[in-house]
């Protein structure tokens, strides 16, 4: 009989949930590491656009290739530098980077995006819905198929995946669950398929786009269907909703994607909180009640409510700089790629070590946010502006 996890002793639900930021997602796959390495397997992952993608190749795959199958994924997407970015200056490390990434933006990523060359979508002609864009994600589809084990992640034995998208008709999310219905690449793709750089994907006959355009961050769809018993998150952040004011029209369109897909999370889980101690209150005045007031209906609505619980969510933030350029997301520089999965390693680790959910907390908590401890030494907050 195994041992039970030192950092799990209770057997908490383990979720994980990724946002949507493009080449950032990296880092994600560091955190993730971490977490791997520490086994603390998520139990059910929540993923949008690059989240989506990064937890496919974790849930549709079993626990002794995903490392593998992730970082394939991610140097398959990565460009080479010219120059090595650890041994040069801040300067020539930036110029390497805007070379890289308008090499990314005429070229596109290999088994991620091509460019549409003849489309007459960027004239302002009529196309097939499903050409509407800049570029062509079918190359993901294939890299998909190849890295990610579909018949395991829709079998019984796989680690829950729900993908978030938006249909583009009705402008609602749409949340695709393996434990709900079968998925293929084409979820996952159209998770990612933001406008009007990718076009949407045709599932069942409708059109889906990005989940990001509705909200970036999934935890929403955690909280509103958190199974019952104590559940420990681990939510991954990209975009920062905090930053300096900005001068320069760079910095104005950095500040603006920040601001747009930062994390919604708190509004989230104060509401969550609220919702729970209402219930907690209804409970408590239903005990109350004297037992000839009590019903079977009252009892079943009470129970429909879910027992009481509580959720642990460990925050982890990317803080890289990036030099507040614009295209961050889009720059799939080998060594940017790099340095972002090491950093989401460095803080995963430190998540890890902390293990802040393993302190006692007061009864009926509903839900508590563990961020990372403060550290003196970190390289983005030194001489080094971006990756």
């Amino acid at each position: 009989m195994s041992q039970p996890n030192a950092l799990n002793p209770h057997g908490l639900r383990i979720v994980l949930v990724l946002q949507g930021g493009g080449a950032l997602g990296a880092y994600q796959a560091g955190v993730y590491q971490a977490m791997h390495e520490h086994g603390l397997a998520p139990d059910w992952i929540v993923g949008t656009s690059i989240g989506a993608i990064n937890a496919a190749l974790i849930a549709g795959n079993r626990k002794e290739n995903r490392l593998t199958r992730i970082r394939g994924f991610w140097e398959r997407v990565s460009h080479p530098d010219r120059i090595d970015m650890e041994q040069v200056s801040d300067s020539q490390r930036r110029s390497n980077i805007t070379f890289n990434t308008i090499h990314a933006v005429l070229s596109g990523v290999p088994g991620f995006f091509t460019p549409r060359w003849w489309n007459g979508f960027a004239f302002g002609w009529p196309v097939a819905p499903e050409a509407a864009s800049f570029y062509d994600t079918a190359e993901l589809r294939d890299t998909l198929a190849e890295l990610v084990d579909f018949d395991y992640l829709n079998s019984p034995e796989s680690t829950r995946l729900t993908i978030n998208a938006v249909n583009v008709a009705s402008g609602q999310l749409t949340h695709f669950d393996s434990r709900k219905m079968r998925l293929e690449p084409d979820h996952v793709r159209a998770s990612g398929s933001l406008p009007p750089a990718f076009p949407p994907v045709r599932i069942d006959g409708q059109l889906y786009w990005d989940g990001g355009l509705y909200s970036n961050t999934p935890l929403e769809s955690v909280l509103n269907s958190l199974p019952e018993g104590d559940t420990l998150c681990f939510m991954v952040d990209l975009w920062s909703s905090r930053g300096p004011e900005p001068m320069t029209l760079d910095q104005v369109q950095t500040r603006q994607k920040d601001v747009t897909y930062a994390s919604r999370s708190i509004r989230h889980i104060e509401d969550y909180a609220r919702m729970h101690r209402l219930q907690d209150k209804m409970r408590d005045l239903y005990e109350r009640l004297p037992p000839d007031k009590r019903t079977a209906d009252d009892e079943r609505d009470l129970a429909e409510l879910g027992c009481e619980s509580t959720l642990h969510i460990v925050r982890l933030p990317y803080v890289g700089r990036d030099w507040h350029m614009a295209a961050k997301d889009v720059n799939f520089s080998k060594g940017s790629i790099d340095w972002r999965w090491n950093q989401g390693y460095a803080d995963g680790m430190r998540a890890v070590g902390d293990a802040a959910w393993l302190r006692k907390i007061e009864e009926d908590t509903a839900v508590v946010v563990h961020e990372l401890p403060s550290i003196r030494d970190r390289r983005h907050n030194g001489t080094r502006q971006g990756p």
